[in-house]
């Protein structure tokens, strides 16, 4: 029962809302609300995603596309195991920093490969501790004749919101940019793609391959519980701060 202030009345209490916590909280609760429902989009979206990376990287290995194929079709490849052969150029690899394996810290070798055609592909060779960037410790690997190789076939990196910028200049690079890296190693004409090694072991065990992320992280259920949650607990802290119980004989 409502009385002449704006309260309701119910069993012994009064709910008297306030304009400007009433106000807070719908703005709160919508928010977070909002939140939580995006959330739940990113998780089918993420979801989606890793089924599809495993369901390509586990797929039959198929004749990868032309080194110039069209963008789009190289899309359609990403994460498909691919074979090819050539002859690695070793004087010109390149290293993707900030690299860890098993909390190890380290860098990634990038290896152009020359075709018998003549095409040039960058091929992620796999992992090494920072204290193997002389190439001189992985001689072993450092291979001169022709090789055959498995890998995934990649597109090429994306620069993130807080990736850092690469520094072509000291050959330092934090994501694969296919075309700073063909200018800076004088490679042309190189690949609109380019590979991740398969996990086949280096002579003196490195690099070591095997490093594409087929599985990513997802924890967007946890956030969508948690601004669910906060929603619920704001409301329920509104109705405690509203609510008084009233006092006998008023």
């Amino acid at each position: 029962m409502a009385d002449s202030d704006g309260g309701f009345h119910f069993r012994g209490c009064v709910f008297r809302p306030a304009l400007g916590p009433t106000l807070f909280t719908v703005l709160g609760v919508v928010f977070m609300l909002c939140l939580g429902s995006w959330q739940v989009q990113r998780l089918f979206w993420k979801e989606n995603l890793i089924s599809t990376r495993q369901s390509r990287f586990t797929a039959p290995i198929v004749a990868p596309p032309a080194a110039t194929a069209d963008p789009i079709i190289i899309d359609e490849f990403e994460f498909r195991r691919v074979r090819i052969e050539g002859v690695f150029l070793h004087d010109r690899e390149m290293f993707l920093g900030a690299r860890s394996l098993m909390g190890h810290l380290g860098y990634h070798v990038i290896t152009p490969l020359r075709r018998a055609d003549g095409s040039l592909i960058l091929v992620d060779r796999g992992w090494i501790p920072l204290d193997y960037k002389d190439p001189t410790l992985r001689a072993a690997a450092q291979s001169g004749g022709t090789v055959l190789l498995e890998g995934a076939l990649r597109t090429g990196g994306r620069k993130g919101r807080f990736t850092p910028d690469n520094v072509p200049k000291n050959n330092f690079w934090f994501y694969v940019d296919l075309p700073a890296m063909a200018s800076y190693a004088g490679l042309e004409p190189l690949a609109t793609w380019y590979v991740e090694a398969g996990d086949f072991p280096n002579p003196g065990g490195f690099p070591v391959g095997g490093q594409p992320k087929v599985d990513l992280p997802n924890d967007h259920l946890e956030y969508a519980v948690t601004w669910y949650s906060l929603a619920l607990v704001l409301f329920v802290i509104y109705l405690i701060h509203s609510t008084k119980h009233e006092e006998k004989g008023a």
